[in-house]
C-alpha cells in the first residue's frame, strides 16, 4: 500500500492512546481455525450496541404506534433498523481500519472550539440517553415492587458498583451479562406475542409502507418519533471504540476480516432488537388497538391494561421485567459511552469509577428533582425531554461519521465505496430532515 493511502496519511496527528485502555485488545482472536470458531470471538460489542435500539426511551414511541394504528407502522422501525444496521458498520470500520474511535476522529480533523462543542452536545446526549435508562429502570420498581420513583431513581447508581465489578474481570463478563438481560427482554415480549394473538397475516401487511402516513399529520409524527429515536447518537462512539477489544491482526488482511466479522456481529444484534421494538408495537396493536385502548402511550398505562386486556396478571409481570432488564442493560453502555467520548475529545483520563458517578450523577440528580415535584406525570415528560435531546446531537454523530469514513486519505483500502457512500449520506440526510422536522413539531404544533 502507498503512504498516501495509508489509514494514517489523513490524520493531523498520529492516534492517541485508545479509550478504555484497560481492556483495549483484551480480548483474543484465534489466528487458525473455521470462520465459525473466529466468528465467536468477535461476537459481543453488537449487543453492547443494540442495547440502545431497545432502551426505555423507544417504549412509548411504540406502544403510541402501535395502540394509536394497529400494525401500519411496522415498516418504519424496519427501516430504522436498516439505518442503524449501516451506520453502526461504519462506527465499526472507522474503528478497527484506523485505531481511532469516532470522538479521536473527530478531535483529529476540527478546530479545538468545534471538538469541545461536539463532546459538550455528546455529553448531553448520553445524560439524556441515561436519564431516560434511570426513569425507565425506577418505573419498572415502582409498577414491580411499588418502590416509590424517587428511591428506585437512587436504587439505579448501585449498577456503578456491578459495572466496575463485572470489567475487573474483564471485558467478556460485561458482554454475557448485557446478552443475558437482552435474551431476557426477548423472552418476555415472545411469551407476551403468545398470550396476545396476534394476527400474522396483518402483521406481515404492516412491513409494506402505506400511503396514509403521508395523509395523516399525527401519524407521521409518531413515525417520526420512531425514526429519529431508534438511532442513538452515543452508540456510534461506544461501537466503533468496543470492537477494538479484540485483538486481531493489525495487518490489511487482518483488519478486513475483523470488519466482516464485526459487521456480523452487530447485524444479528441489531435483528435481534428489532424483533423487540416490532414486538412492543406488536403486542400494543393486539393487546390494546383490537380492544379499543387506541390512545396508550405511557409506559404505566401498557402495564396496568395488559393483565386485564390479556386476561392473566403475569402479562403485566413480564412487561415490567423486559422494562427493567432493559433500563439496567442501557445504563451499563451509557457509561462506557461517556468514558469514550471524554477520552476521545478531550484526551483526559479519569478513573472508571469517577467516570462513572460523574455520568450517573448527572441523570439521577434531575430524575429526583422532578420526580419529587411533579411525580408520575413529571417522569413521563423527563422521558419525552430525553429523546427530543438525543435527536439534537444524532446528525453531529452520524455526519462525522459518513465523513471519515468516506475520506480515502484517512481510510485508505477501506473506505466506503461509491454505493456504500451514496447510501451512507443519503441516510445522514434523511435523519437530520426527519430530525429537524421532529423538533419543529415538538417545539411549535
Amino acid at each position: 500500500m502507498k503512504k498516501s493511502e495509508r489509514p494514517s496519511a489523513g490524520w493531523k496527528r498520529e492516534a492517541d492512546a485508545p479509550s478504555l485502555r484497560e481492556v483495549h485488545k483484551s480480548m483474543a482472536v484465534p489466528k487458525t481455525g473455521s470462520s465459525f470458531r473466529k466468528l465467536l470471538a468477535f461476537m459481543g460489542p453488537g449487543y453492547l450496541v443494540a442495547v440502545g435500539y431497545m432502551d426505555p426511551g423507544n417504549w412509548a414511541t411504540s406502544l403510541a404506534g402501535g395502540s394509536a394504528y394497529n400494525y401500519a407502522l411496522l415498516y418504519v422501525i424496519l427501516i430504522s433498523n436498516i439505518m442503524a444496521i449501516l451506520l453502526q458498520g461504519l462506527a465499526a470500520k472507522l474503528g478497527i481500519a484506523t485505531g481511532r474511535d469516532l470522538a479521536q476522529a473527530c478531535r483529529d480533523a476540527f478546530s479545538k472550539p468545534v471538538g469541545i462543542l461536539l463532546w459538550i452536545m455528546c455529553e448531553l446526549a448520553i445524560a439524556a440517553c441515561d436519564l431516560a435508562e434511570v426513569i425507565g429502570a425506577a418505573i419498572a420498581l415502582n409498577l414491580l415492587f411499588n418502590i416509590p420513583l424517587v428511591w428506585g431513581v437512587c436504587i439505579t447508581a448501585l449498577d456503578i458498583l456491578l459495572i466496575l465489578l463485572l470489567q475487573s474481570k474483564g471485558f467478556r463478563y460485561i458482554e454475557v451479562f448485557v446478552i443475558v438481560l437482552i435474551t431476557t427482554i426477548a423472552l418476555c415480549f415472545a411469551a407476551e406475542l403468545i398470550l396476545s394473538t396476534p394476527d400474522l397475516k396483518e402483521i406481515a401487511g404492516g412491513f409494506i409502507p402505506d400511503r396514509q402516513i403521508i395523509e395523516n399529520p399525527q401519524m407521521l409524527f409518531i413515525a417520526l418519533g420512531i425514526l429519529g429515536a431508534t438511532v442513538m447518537p452515543h452508540n456510534l462512539y461506544l461501537h466503533s471504540s468496543i470492537v477494538q477489544t479484540r485483538n486481531f491482526e493489525n495487518t490489511p488482511a487482518g483488519k478486513k476480516e475483523a470488519i466482516r466479522f464485526s459487521f456480523i456481529d452487530s447485524t444479528v444484534a441489531l435483528m435481534l432488537a428489532l424483533f423487540v421494538n416490532a414486538g412492543i408495537l406488536i403486542l400494543a396493536a393486539s393487546a390494546f388497538y383490537q380492544h379499543g385502548h387506541t390512545e396508550v402511550a405511557e409506559i404505566q398505562d401498557a402495564f396496568k391494561l395488559l393483565g386485564p386486556v390479556l386476561g392473566t396478571g403475569a402479562a403485566s409481570i413480564l412487561f415490567g421485567v423486559a422494562l427493567l432488564a432493559s433500563g439496567q442493560n442501557s445504563t451499563l453502555t451509557g457509561t462506557l459511552a461517556g468514558q469514550i467520548v471524554m477520552e476521545g475529545f478531550l484526551n483526559i483520563r479519569l478513573s472508571p469509577w469517577l467516570r462513572r458517578l460523574i455520568t450517573r450523577m448527572i441523570a439521577i440528580i434531575p430524575a429526583v428533582i422532578v420526580t419529587l415535584l411533579y411525580g408520575e406525570k413529571g417522569t413521563n415528560d423527563l422521558l419525552i425531554l430525553s429523546q427530543v435531546i438525543l435527536s439534537m446531537q444524532l446528525s453531529f454523530a452520524v455526519i462525522p461519521l459518513v465523513m471519515f469514513t468516506s475520506d480515502k486519505r484517512k481510510m485508505g483500502q477501506f473506505v466506503n465505496s461509491l454505493p456504500l457512500k451514496i447510501a451512507a449520506w443519503a441516510v445522514a440526510a434523511v435523519i437530520a430532515i426527519l430530525n429537524a422536522y421532529l423538533l419543529f413539531s415538538t417545539f411549535f404544533k
